[in-house]
C-alpha cells in the first residue's frame, strides 16, 4: 500500500494540470457540502453542551415567542405560565429537576453602577433558580444562581455569560460581585457562566448576557410583570428525567396534570377556551439540543442547500470520474503491459483506488478552506445584527473535520471505482497491437452516462435556483401598502431606561418634538411595531351588536398603538375616515382605525365608520368606535403566502379600564412603543449620529438598539429567502460550468479517440461540415437525455420546495426554458472546440498515423 501511494504521488507531481484540475473540482464540491453541514451541525444536529443532555426532556415540542395569553393553546400547549410551571414541577416526581426559562430573551439597558458611561444594549433572560443544577452546568467563576436566590425577597443577583463578560468587559475579574444597573435596578454579578454555555436556546435574535432569578421579574418589570398571571404564558420548561422513566408515561401523566389545573381555572375561562379544552395537546419531546428555535426556522431551508451541494459534488465526482476513464483509457497500453509482465487485476484497481482517494483527500484538504470562507459569508447573511452574539462557528469542529474526511474518502472510491475497473480490464496482447485504435467509441459509454447525469442534476439546480430567485424577487418587488423610500426605523425599549408605563406618554411626546426638529427630517411617527419590523400583537375581537364568536369563527385580529402622525410618515393611505390625530387623548372618546381586511372581515357589506368592537369580552364589545380605514399594508414578515390579515390601530394617549390583572398587565405593556420611523428625504448627513443625540438629550440612558433605512430592514427581513436563492443559484452555476467542462472533456477525448475513424470518413469523401454535424449531434444528444431526465426532476424538486416559493410555479414554462437554453448554451461552447478540432484532421496524417 506504502508503495501504491509514493507511486500515486509521483504520477500526480509528474501531472499538476491534471492535479490541480481535480484537486480543485474536488474542492468545490467537498468544500460547498461542508459549508453547509457546518451549520447543519451546529443548528440541527448539536446537543447543548450540558452534562447528560439525552437524560434532558422539554415539555412541549413548538417554538413560540415570546408570550400566549389564555388558558388553552392552538395545536399543542408549548409555552406555560409559572404557577403552570409550579404545578408541574410539584407533582412530577419523575423528573429529578425541572427548569423554567424566559421563552427567548429580552433588550436590556445594562450599565455597570458608578461609571458615568451611559447604558449599552444587552440581553437578559430570566430563569428558574434550579436552572444551571438542571443542565449540570457549574461555573467558570463565582458560583451559579441557586433556589435561594429564585425566592421573594431575595436580593437581586444575575449570572453573566462568558461571551459577554470576555468581549463586553475585558475578563475583568473585579465584575464578579459587582453591581450593574440592568434596566437602572441594581443586580449583583454572582458568577460567570462556562466558555460555550449559550443557554437553552439557539435563535439569530442573540443569546442572554446575563441571566436573572424568575422571582426578580417584577422587580425589573413592575406593573407589567407576567410572574402571576396564570394565564399570560411566557416560559419554556426543561427537566431531567430520572433513570428508568418512561417517556411515553410521562407524557401522558403530564397531560392529565395539564388538564386538572385547566380544570382548576375554569370559571376564569372565556366561551372559546371552554370550547377549546378537550382538544388540548401536550407533547413530551426530546430536549437535549433545548428549544430548538432556530432549528425549525432553518430545518427547510438547510435540507434544501444540503442537497443542492450534494448535487454539485455528485456533478464534480463525474467530472472527476470522466478524466479518470480517459487518463486510464490512454494508459490502456501501459496498463496491459503490465497485466503482461504479472499484475493482477485487483492489484491495479488497487492501484488507481488509491490515487483517486489520494486525490479526494488533498481536495477535502483545500476544500475546508473553501467551506470555512463559505460558512463566514452565509453567518454573514443569516445573523444581520452584529450587535448581538449567535454562537455558531464558522471554524471547523471535530464532527465537521471528520465529516470532511468522510466524504473524502467516499468520492475518492466513487469517481474512482469505475475508471479503476475499465482500466484494468485492458488485455495483455493489446499492448502488441494497437491498443488506442478505436471507432465507434464504446468504451466511452461509462463517460457519456456521466455527462447525461450531470446534464441531468444541471437542470435540476439551475431550475431551483431560478425558482428561488423569482420568488425573492417576488417578496421585494411585492406591494407592502406603505412607502420605504426615505424612510428610516429605530428599535427602542424605554422601559432599559428605567421608565415606566404611565411616563411613557409625555416621554413619547418629548421624542417626536426633538425629532422633528432634526435638519431633513419631514416627519416622525412612534408605534408598537412598524410595518414588517418582526413582531404584532394579536387579540380576539368582539363586535358590538353580534353575537359571541365561536372558536371556529376565528375571531382574531392584530392590533397596533401608535402615535399620531404615524399613518403619513410611512405613507399608510387612509381610504375612508381620518386617521388617529392630536384630538384623541385620554379624556375624548376611544376610537380605532381598521385596515380593509378587518371591515372586510367584521364589517363585511356594511360601512365600518361609526361601528363599535372590543377584545376579548363582549362586555367590552363597544371600547372602540371606528373612525378611519387604512390601505391594507402587509405587517408581518413571515406567512407571505397567505393574505394581510386584520389590523387595527390604537391611540398611544388613550387606555381602556380592564377589571382582570392579566388585562390590565397587556394594557400596561401595549404603551411601551418599539419603533420610531422617520421620513426624511434625500438622506441627510449623519441622521443617525443625530438621532442619538437626540434621544441622549432627552435621558441619557434612552438608546437605540439600531438604526436602519426601511430597505436595509425589509433586506433582513428576507435574509433567509436571500441566502437560500444566492447559494442555490451559486450551486446552480457551479454546476452548469462543471458539466460543460465534462461535456467538454468528453467530447474532446471522443474527437481525439476517433481521430483514424475521422481522416478515414473525410477520405471517402466527407467534408468538414459533417464531421462538425457529426460531433456536435453526439455532444447534443447526452445533453438531450440529460433534459429528458432532468425537467421532469426538477419539476419534482419545484413541488418539493414549494413552502419556500412565493407565486412561482414548480413548472413555469419560461423558468424551464431558460434552464435548458442555458444548458444548451453551455452545451455549446463546450462542443465547438471539439468539434472544430474534429474538422481539422488531415486524412492522408490520419492513415498515416493508422
Amino acid at each position: 500500500m506504502l508503495t501504491d501511494l509514493r507511486f500515486a504521488l509521483r504520477q500526480l507531481r509528474q501531472s499538476p494540470g491534471f492535479t490541480l484540475t481535480a484537486v480543485l473540482t474536488l474542492a468545490l464540491g467537498i468544500g460547498a457540502t461542508t459549508a453547509i453541514f457546518t451549520l447543519v451541525h451546529q443548528v440541527l444536529l448539536k446537543s447543548l453542551p450540558v452534562t447528560k443532555p439525552e437524560e434532558l426532556y422539554r415539555i412541549g415540542d413548538k417554538v413560540h415567542c415570546c408570550m400566549w395569553g389564555g388558558f388553552t393553546q392552538w395545536e399543542e400547549f408549548s409555552l406555560f405560565n409559572y404557577e403552570l410551571y409550579k404545578h408541574f414541577r410539584d407533582h412530577t416526581p419523575a423528573f429529578a429537576d425541572l427548569a423554567a426559562m424566559q421563552e427567548g430573551a429580552s433588550s436590556m439597558g445594562v450599565r455597570r453602577a458608578g461609571t458615568q458611561q451611559p447604558a449599552e444594549a444587552g440581553m437578559g433572560q430570566f430563569v428558574s433558580g434550579n436552572y444551571f443544577r438542571t443542565f449540570g452546568i457549574g461555573a467558570w467563576a463565582g458560583r451559579v444562581l441557586t433556589d435561594s436566590d429564585d425566592r421573594e425577597g431575595a436580593p437581586p443577583v444575575a449570572m453573566m455569560t462568558y461571551h459577554a463578560w470576555q468581549t463586553k468587559y475585558g475578563s475583568d475579574p473585579s465584575v464578579i460581585g459587582a453591581t450593574f444597573e440592568i434596566n437602572s435596578k441594581p443586580f449583583t454579578v454572582v458568577g460567570i457562566a462556562p466558555p460555550g454555555f449559550f443557554g437553552a436556546e439557539l435563535n439569530t435574535y442573540g443569546v442572554p448576557d446575563f441571566w436573572m432569578p424568575l422571582s426578580k421579574e417584577p422587580y425589573l418589570k413592575g406593573i407589567s410583570s407576567l410572574l402571576k398571571e396564570p394565564n399570560l404564558n411566557w416560559l419554556d420548561i426543561i427537566g431531567r428525567v430520572r433513570q428508568g422513566t418512561d417517556p411515553k408515561g410521562l407524557e401522558a401523566q403530564l397531560r392529565l396534570e395539564l388538564r386538572e389545573w385547566q380544570m382548576s381555572h375554569l370559571a376564569d375561562m372565556n366561551p372559546q377556551e371552554k370550547e377549546f379544552l378537550p382538544k388540548q395537546v401536550l407533547h413530551l419531546t426530546a430536549g437535549g439540543a433545548g428549544v430548538t428555535a432556530m432549528r425549525q426556522q432553518y430545518h427547510d431551508s438547510l435540507v434544501l442547500l444540503m442537497i443542492a451541494a450534494g448535487c454539485v459534488l455528485l456533478i464534480a465526482c463525474a467530472n472527476l470520474a470522466n478524466l479518470l476513464l480517459a487518463r486510464g483509457m490512454a494508459n490502456r497500453q501501459q496498463t496491459s503491459v503490465r497485466l503482461a509482465l504479472g499484475a493482477s487485476r485487483m492489484r491495479m484497481v488497487r492501484k488507481a483506488l488509491v490515487e483517486s482517494m489520494l486525490l479526494g483527500i488533498l481536495g477535502g484538504a483545500t476544500g475546508l478552506v473553501i467551506a470555512y470562507a463559505g460558512t463566514s459569508m452565509m453567518l454573514r447573511l443569516v445573523v444581520t445584527n452584529t450587535a448581538v452574539h449567535v454562537p455558531i462557528e464558522a471554524s471547523p469542529s471535530l464532527p465537521v473535520l471528520l465529516f470532511a474526511l468522510g466524504v473524502s474518502l467516499v468520492t475518492g472510491v466513487c469517481f474512482g471505482v469505475a475508471p479503476a475497473w475499465v482500466s484494468s480490464h485492458a488485455e495483455p496482447l493489446d499492448a502488441m497491437r494497437g491498443a488506442n485504435r478505436s471507432v465507434a467509441g464504446a468504451t466511452s459509454l461509462p463517460q457519456k452516462a456521466l455527462v447525461v447525469t450531470q446534464a441531468a442534476l444541471s437542470v435540476v439546480l439551475v431550475s431551483a435556483a431560478a425558482m428561488l430567485t423569482h420568488s425573492l424577487r417576488n417578496m421585494k418587488d411585492g406591494n407592502f401598502g406603505f412607502e420605504t423610500k426615505d424612510r428610516y426605523i429605530a428599535w427602542i425599549d424605554p422601559m432599559e431606561a428605567g421608565y415606566q408605563e404611565n411616563e411613557l406618554e409625555n416621554l413619547f411626546e418629548r421624542m417626536k418634538d426633538r425629532l422633528q426638529r432634526i435638519p431633513g427630517v419631514r416627519s416622525v411617527g412612534l408605534v408598537q411595531w412598524a410595518p414588517m419590523s418582526g413582531d404584532n400583537w394579536n387579540a380576539s375581537i368582539r363586535i358590538e351588536g353580534k353575537a359571541e364568536p365561536h372558536k371556529s369563527d376565528n375571531y382574531v385580529a392584530n392590533s397596533v398603538r401608535m402615535m399620531p402622525g404615524f399613518f403619513d410618515t410611512i405613507g399608510n393611505r387612509i381610504i375612508m375616515g381620518r386617521p388617529i390625530t392630536e384630538e384623541d387623548t385620554a379624556s375624548s372618546r376611544h376610537v380605532a382605525v381598521i385596515n380593509e381586511a378587518f371591515a372586510k372581515k367584521f364589517f363585511k357589506g356594511e360601512n365600518p365608520l361609526g361601528q363599535h368592537f372590543g377584545e376579548m369580552e363582549m362586555k367590552h364589545a363597544g371600547d372602540y368606535e371606528v373612525v378611519g380605514v387604512a390601505a391594507d399594508a402587509r405587517y408581518v414578515p413571515w406567512d407571505m403566502l397567505n393574505p394581510i390579515e386584520p389590523l387595527f390601530f390604537k391611540p398611544e394617549a388613550q387606555t381602556i379600564r380592564w377589571d382582570t390583572s392579566a388585562a390590565i398587565n397587556g394594557e400596561m405593556r401595549s404603551h411601551s412603543l418599539g419603533n420610531i420611523v422617520l421620513w426624511a428625504p434625500g438622506n441627510p448627513p449623519g441622521l443617525e449620529t443625530q438621532v442619538r443625540r437626540a434621544l441622549a438629550e432627552i435621558n441619557p440612558n434612552l438608546s437605540i438598539n439600531d438604526l436602519k433605512s426601511y430597505d436595509e430592514a425589509l433586506s433582513v427581513d428576507f435574509a433567509q429567502q436571500g441566502l437560500i436563492a444566492k447559494l442555490t443559484s451559486l450551486f446552480g452555476g457551479l454546476a452548469l460550468v462543471l458539466a460543460a467542462v465534462g461535456l467538454y472533456g468528453v467530447t474532446a477525448y471522443g474527437v481525439e479517440q476517433r481521430t483514424n475513424e475521422i481522416g478515414i470518413r473525410m477520405a471517402l469523401g466527407a467534408d468538414r461540415l459533417s464531421v462538425v454535424k457529426m460531433v456536435m449531434r453526439g455532444a447534443f444528444l447526452q445533453v438531450g437525455i440529460g433534459l429528458a431526465i432532468g425537467i421532469p426532476a426538477a419539476i419534482g424538486a419545484g413541488h418539493a420546495m414549494a413552502s419556500q416559493l412565493f407565486y412561482v410555479k414548480p413548472w413555469n414554462p419560461l423558468i424551464l426554458i431558460s434552464a435548458t437554453l442555458l444548458l444548451g448554451l453551455a452545451a455549446l461552447i463546450a462542443a465547438v472546440v471539439p468539434s472544430q478540432r474534429a474538422a481539422s484532421v488531415e486524412p492522408m496524417e490520419a492513415l498515416r498515423n493508422e
